[in-house]
């Protein structure tokens, strides 16, 4: 059975909640006031509803919607595992009272990955969307901007090498055996081991390419023969071990049944990784058709974006377009790897319907740039576009690209960086640790685009003129730092500019206080 929320608790826990309240952080009572919207909790609760067909009425009491909601948001928050989420919430009462738990068991672990995986993608995208909306409606964003980037989110595999692939397969095809051979009671011959030999040639392999020239080419493909003809043996075993699986009486023919559908999808695999080792080693064929660059990540693109650190990077492209105040509006994981100049449009679509408004001043880098994108966007209604075109050597587009709307929008596009570095290096976007394609995606909608808030104070201002300034000072530093970036299966992502803000703002009061000398003592400090 489902639940939206724990009971009403008792007056200790009232009177105790009150005292915890004030050791908050700022930005809990900010998510706090975001979370009481009903429809944020109602998605979650859909979304528990539908793990099985009689959840609603049936089974034991789930988690309540609010708690799962608030947990899975500290946990990318914090960027903590399930195991540190637990151990910290049980201990800590402050974690307990944003959370609304109080004295009420804390889930396991194991529940919690159960719950983010019922809230999956589509639950977060209806999140992500309710946050847009009160964004809107608390004019933080009026989609006069837009600004759009790609970038690589890479699954969680090591460097592809072709002997390393050999190596993992011969591991889980001779492991899957042995298990075959343990649940059917014993199999007519038994399944042999050929991992010592398999590990040699692949260290074997290492060591020949340390060796330059054509003596140290003769030795590693004479290694890689070695290699192939283990992995074959591998494979004819798993042929024969599937046979004999076939022929099993029916009661321990269903004991195996998964194991051999794993079996076959794994050789499979294989083969295709020793038809592209052949390609590429013996004939020299580097661009080989439906690349495998891992085995347990089959959906994994080779992604070259030109940095000279990181030529290759392996995963997914995602795109992140922001409105002011810095807050993503739409994103999107793509199956296949589209050029960045097909996407410009369909952002430009994405943000008219989640806004309601074409943006007045689109910003994107080069790689988005098309004489067509251009004339389109400006159909659309997009008064100005400020996406340079590197390859030109018009004189009049040099003019055009050096006006200085054109270079404003290009400062502001470089924002875009900062927050794709803040998304990766803070809160986990560089590597998806979710297995499959699916994953991938639940995994990008958290600590990217789950769900963007935005959420500033309105108090009265001052009604002097130099109250005035100081109050939109203020407030712009209020908006800045309670700007929250929220995602999800429950994350959050807080963007805050707190102390930059009080620097400013103390800088500005001593220094019409007290001059510009002690302004200057102050800059040294």
């Amino acid at each position: 059975m489902i639940q939206l929320r724990h009971q009403q608790r008792s007056v200790w826990e009232g009177l105790f909640a009150e005292e915890v309240a004030e050791l908050w952080e700022p930005w809990m009572r900010v998510v706090d006031e975001l979370l009481e919207d009903e429809e944020l909790v109602d998605a979650v609760y859909d979304a528990q509803g539908k793990r099985h067909p009689q959840s609603r009425f049936r089974g034991r009491q789930q988690t309540p919607a609010e708690v799962a909601l608030r947990m899975l948001i500290l946990k990318h928050v914090r960027n903590w595992s399930y195991e540190t989420l637990e151990r910290e919430v049980r201990a800590n009462v402050v974690y307990r009272s944003f959370c609304r738990i109080g004295m009420e068991k804390v889930p396991d672990a194991k529940t919690l990955v159960r719950l983010g995986q019922a809230i999956g993608a589509e639950t977060v995208r209806e999140l992500h969307d309710r946050i847009v909306a009160l964004a809107r409606q608390r004019h933080i964003i009026q989609g006069r901007k837009m600004r759009v980037d790609t970038t690589v989110v890479e699954s969680n595999i090591h460097y592809p090498t072709d002997s390393g692939l050999l190596n993992d397969g011969a591991r889980v095809l001779t492991r899957t055996m042995k298990k075959i051979e343990q649940k059917a009671g014993g199999l007519k011959r038994k399944v042999r081991d050929r991992m010592r030999s398999v590990t040699k040639r692949v260290i074997a392999i290492g060591q020949a390419l340390r060796h330059k020239g054509t003596e140290g080419e003769l030795k590693r493909k004479q290694e890689y023969r070695q290699l192939l003809r283990l992995t074959r043996q591998i494979l004819n075993d798993s042929r024969r071990v599937l046979q004999e699986a076939d022929a099993l009486p029916t009661h321990r023919r269903r004991r195996v049944r998964g194991l051999g559908e794993r079996l076959e999808a794994m050789a499979d695999q294989v083969r295709a990784v020793v038809r592209q080792t052949k390609a590429r080693v013996f004939a020299g064929l580097t661009q080989f058709p439906d690349k495998l660059v891992s085995l347990f990540e089959p959906h994994t693109e080779i992604i070259r974006k030109g940095k000279a650190g990181k030529p290759n990077e392996f995963g997914k492209l995602v795109e992140l377009q922001e409105a002011e105040n810095q807050i993503i509006t739409h994103f999107e994981v793509y199956e296949e790897r589209p050029s960045d100049r097909y996407l410009l449009l369909a952002a430009v679509e994405a943000h008219r319907r989640k806004l309601g408004r074409v943006p007045g001043w689109v910003a994107a880098d080069a790689g988005f740039y098309s004489r067509a994108n251009e004339e389109a966007a400006q159909t659309l209604g997009v008064k100005y576009v400020s996406i340079p075109n590197r390859s030109t050597r018009s004189e009049d587009r040099r003019r055009w690209e050096k006006q200085r709307w054109f270079k404003q929008g290009q400062k502001w596009r470089t924002g875009c960086e900062g927050r794709i570095s803040v998304v990766k290096r803070r809160h986990g976007l560089t590597r998806s640790r979710y297995h499959g394609l699916h994953g991938m995606r639940r995994w990008e909608h958290r600590p990217v685009s789950g769900t963007t808030a935005c959420v500033s104070s309105t108090d009265g201002r001052p009604s002097s003129p130099e109250g005035k300034r100081a109050g939109n000072s203020l407030n712009q530093i209020r908006e800045n730092r309670l700007c929250l970036c929220m995602s999800f299966s429950g994350s959050a992502i807080l963007h805050r500019k707190v102390a930059r803000g009080r620097a400013l703002s103390y800088r500005r009061s001593v220094s019409s206080s007290f001059g510009k000398s002690h302004r200057k003592d102050l800059t040294r400090c």
